[in-house]
């Protein structure tokens, strides 16, 4: 029998998955990264692979099933799995691992933010080829988004307690990643084709505040760790692509104001995603949220005035411990008057480890789910009405989907939708037969109609 040679045998194989927000598709990006360097491949199926990792989510409880069932899935057709992420790091009864509590079968379980822990894993339950294929490795990395689009995050962890989050007892407190290193990534991704730029991380207002704002370095010059500094520095690195930055997971700090006017110029997008959570006094410190919340009125007039432009996202919990209907009114009458252009809403649940666990005045559940619809109610009355203030419009639209080059329409989104949580724009067939719709690209487009949480546009 012929001995094949050791360059000729067969490839191991990862199956991955990724739940979670856009920072666990972040942490499961690293990991896929270095996979790649490191030889192996992505299988598309579990029985396909070798191995599967699953990057979990353990903040509420429907995602805690979800990971949970997903690794029972993969343990059924596999058999050799690794878990990772959020849900790793939670406690089960008795103090020990939640995971290996309710699959004990695992072959290793790590917490978030962890790529050399997972690795080791890999290297320990399936070697790794004896050459690494770094010159088969993206410049940028391997990413889990569409080509056009990336997240960017720039810090793990969070300092703040509030009482309804379990965030830091699972990723710790914040760790600002050094402004040298983000703003190498960042220049990657524009080179490798990204056009939007997504800024994520716990709490982006913080950025910097671990390490006292030192300041770092890139191409040679110096660049202050902070929110402002790194905003500027993204913007001039965006603007030879004419590609756009996105800020998320901005707290309401008064530090905020002095990126509304990168916003006004046009360096960054005028989008804020802004966790406000609720607007009563009384609630917002029962929550221990920092800032000051009653001031959160005054604030957004400020910002719109400094830039008209202005969208702004939030999410809001309905039904929180000892939420009174007097209470949850002024919730509803900041959505009126703040006019939160896009508003995400989620009934209180009471998380395992949540410090609200043990406040008094715990809802029944059908109100707490009564409440988030009446909210949810309200915040599309809100938001219909900021869209069709856009009828007329012509906005530029970065292009999503185009099928045949979209001579038969195709989807996108402006400046004031952020991908997958925020709406869409449906474009129609372009009236003129040379125009050409590519996907990644931006095209000017006129607005026609808002149909619900989203619009109706002609390329022109």
């Amino acid at each position: 029998m012929t001995e094949v040679p050791s360059n000729q045998t067969r490839t191991p194989k990862v199956g991955f998955v990724s739940l979670g927000c856009p920072k666990a598709l972040t942490d499961s990006e690293l990991i896929l990264t270095q996979l790649s360097a490191e030889g192996y491949q992505t299988a598309k199926t579990f029985d396909g692979a070798d191995l599967v990792i699953v990057n979990t989510c353990g903040f509420i409880d429907d995602a805690v099933r979800e990971s949970l069932d997903t690794i029972g899935d993969a343990l059924a057709e596999n058999g050799k799995v690794i878990v990772t992420g959020c849900l790793g790091a939670r406690t089960g009864s008795g103090g020990g691992n939640l995971v290996q509590q309710m699959h004990p079968s695992v072959l290793a379980v790590t917490g978030p933010h962890a790529t050399q822990e997972v690795m080791d894993a890999v290297h320990a339950n399936l070697p790794k080829p004896h050459d690494p294929f770094v010159d088969l490795v993206p410049a940028a990395g391997i990413k889990l988004t569409p080509r056009h689009y990336a997240y960017l995050k720039i810090s793990e962890g969070c300092n703040h307690r509030c009482t309804f989050c379990i965030i830091p007892s699972m990723r710790g407190d914040l760790v600002s990643r050094p402004v040298g290193d983000v703003l190498k990534e960042a220049r990657a991704l524009f080179e490798g084709g990204v056009r939007e730029l997504l800024v994520i991380s716990q709490d982006t207002s913080a950025y910097g505040v671990d390490v006292k704002y030192r300041t770092g370095f890139f191409d040679g010059k110096p660049v202050k760790t902070r929110m402002l500094e790194l905003v500027q520095a993204l913007g001039d690195l965006a603007e030879p692509f004419g590609a756009w930055v996105r800020l998320h997971y901005v707290y309401p700090y008064p530090s905020v104001d002095e990126v509304i006017p990168l916003m006004a110029s046009g360096r960054v997008l005028p989008y804020l995603d802004v966790p406000f959570q609720h607007s009563h006094p009384d609630v917002l410190r029962r929550m221990k949220r920092p800032a000051s919340g009653e001031r959160n009125l005054e604030r957004i007039r400020k910002w719109r005035e400094a830039c008209p432009q202005l969208v702004i996202r939030s999410t809001f919990i309905a039904g929180f411990p000892g939420e009174t209907e007097e209470e949850f009114q002024h919730l509803l009458d900041f959505m009126r008057e703040a006019r939160i252009d896009r508003a995400g809403c989620f009934a209180y649940s009471p998380v395992e480890g949540a410090a609200a666990n043990d406040l008094p005045g715990m809802l029944p559940q059908a109100l707490r789910e009564e409440r988030r619809e009446r909210f949810m109610a309200v915040a599309e009355e809100v938001s219909v009405a900021r869209l069709r203030e856009r009828v007329g419009a012509t906005m530029q639209v970065l292009v999503d989907s185009a099928p045949a080059l979209g001579r038969k329409g195709g989807v996108g989104r402006t400046y004031a939708d952020a991908p997958e949580i925020d709406g869409t724009v449906k474009l129609l067939p372009p009236q003129k037969l040379s125009k050409q719709l590519k996907v990644g690209e931006f095209t000017q487009a006129r607005i026609v109609a808002a149909e619900g949480h989203d619009l109706v546009a002609v390329p022109v």
